[in-house]
């Protein structure tokens, strides 16, 4: 069945490629989730990475006992001049026609887009931002993304770069911050390099020899570690100049949260204190806030990359 022949669509099914894990959901026409499952991600292999992600299609349709629409999130973007993947921090995608591959094999179109425009179109759709416009939505993880929403559809941009804030340098770096860690992209001091997961991990070794994960520092400093809260707050500051500078040239009504470290809830503490001396503007409109959907808004977001019409 050629990409073309059209079908009559019951549901969507939508696909969050991560590094560590590929999660399916199936959603009805009202948003009810219909069938899904969370299973390992492949590394270092695109044809497994294919395999895994047309199987768990077809498991799920199979599930769900319909035919679906297809979205997937990726975290990385479909080059609009060459159909392939470009700026995935899963290397073993660049350079491949992912889209078109999984077009061949499922027999329909399909939508692909970066894992933080998922995201942030799950919670500007039914979640923590539903009703406000515009919505920017930010993956604090492994890597550090983020997508735009207006009007209720994600804003992909000439270059499909719109909304990658984390692959530009921090803003107003102190002396002891400059040049920055190294970044994959090739550049040092992208902001990635200051927010993610593993660099709020480097940092708190930097300044106390200390090796924890992110999550351990985040307990720490519940109980009141002070070489874990002080690695909290410098994350904390970074952030909020990050997040200035897209509030200054977006002004979102509401900026959501996503990833492993949007767990930390003093974030939502301390951030409008530390935004306000970097946004240009007499007061903070911006609300920042977690995901309702929590784990499972890029999935979610990548199923409602079809909008309602379609089913």
């Amino acid at each position: 069945m050629s990409p073309n022949h059209k079908l009559h669509f019951k549901a969507r099914l939508g696909i969050d490629l991560g590094g560590t894990k590929v999660e399916g959901v199936v959603l009805g026409p009202d948003g009810r989730v219909l069938a899904g499952r969370r299973l390992p991600s492949p590394t270092g292999s695109y044809p497994a990475t294919l395999a895994a992600v047309v199987d768990l299609a077809r498991d799920l349709e199979r599930e769900a006992g319909v035919v679906a629409t297809v979205g997937i999130g990726i975290p990385g973007a479909m080059s609009p001049a060459t159909g392939l993947v470009k700026n995935a921090n899963s290397t073993w995608l660049i350079g491949h026609p992912f889209q078109g591959d999984l077009e061949k094999r499922l027999g329909r179109p399909v939508r692909i887009d970066n894992d933080a425009n998922c995201f942030a179109v799950s919670e500007a759709t039914d979640g923590a931002a539903a009703g406000a416009d515009p919505v920017f939505g930010v993956i604090l993880g492994t890597g550090v993304g983020g997508g735009l929403v207006i009007g209720g559809r994600p804003v992909v941009g000439a270059s499909a770069i719109a909304g990658e804030w984390g692959h530009n340098p921090l803003p107003r770096m102190s002396e002891d911050e400059r040049p920055g860690p190294p970044c994959y992209c090739g550049r040092a001091g992208c902001v990635e390099t200051f927010l993610s997961g593993p660099a709020l991990a480097r940092d708190h070794e930097k300044h106390t020899s200390e090796r924890l994960t992110a999550a351990e520092i985040a307990t720490r400093a519940e109980s009141g570690d002070k070489s874990a809260l002080a690695t909290l707050h410098r994350h904390a500051e970074r952030l909020a100049r990050a997040l200035a500078i897209v509030i200054n040239i977006l002004d979102p009504q509401v900026i959501v949260l996503g990833g492993g470290l949007s767990k930390i809830g003093r974030l939502y503490r301390v951030l409008p204190d530390l935004l306000r001396p970097h946004v240009f503007s007499d007061a903070l409109a911006a609300r920042v806030v977690p995901p309702k959907h929590g784990d499972a808004s890029g999935v979610r977001g990548a199923a409602w990359l079809w909008p309602p019409d379609t089913t």
